[in-house]
């Protein structure tokens, strides 16, 4: 049985655009665009990690996050629970810590982009919701 990996993902909204890093080809779904984030430690609650995790990835400080969903999604050789949040409250310019290619996408260009299967949902959410 796979082990289920709880993530905290942080949808970063100002200006009607959404912030996005790209994995690196290296990591799994390399080369796909991600809503920054990351694993929640046995520690920690769920808002704790992904405040903890946008500063380290993208140097941002939360100042208020919302619950947007939850995603359980299995892979083939790992399945996830996804806790998302938007984020549009917070201190300083989201930036890659990690080397990784980012930017601001518009809600109309995520359709073009390739992003994990699991994200799919997360498109069509925001599409809906904002």
């Amino acid at each position: 049985m796979k082990k289920r990996v709880h993530v905290a993902v942080g949808v970063i909204l100002k200006n009607n655009k959404v912030f996005l890093t790209r994995r690196h080809q290296h990591q799994h779904q390399g080369g796909k665009w991600e809503f920054p984030g990351g694993k929640v430690e046995d520690n920690e609650t769920v808002h704790q990690a992904l405040h903890r995790e946008l500063m380290e990835e993208v140097a941002i400080d939360t100042l208020a996050m919302r619950p947007l969903m939850e995603i359980a999604h299995d892979y083939e050789d790992k399945s996830v629970l996804l806790e998302v949040f938007l984020v549009d409250q917070f201190n300083g310019e989201p930036e890659s810590q990690e080397g990784m290619e980012q930017g601001w996408f518009l809600l109309d260009d995520l359709s073009n982009l390739d992003f994990p299967k699991a994200n799919d949902a997360i498109v069509a959410k925001l599409k809906d919701t904002l």
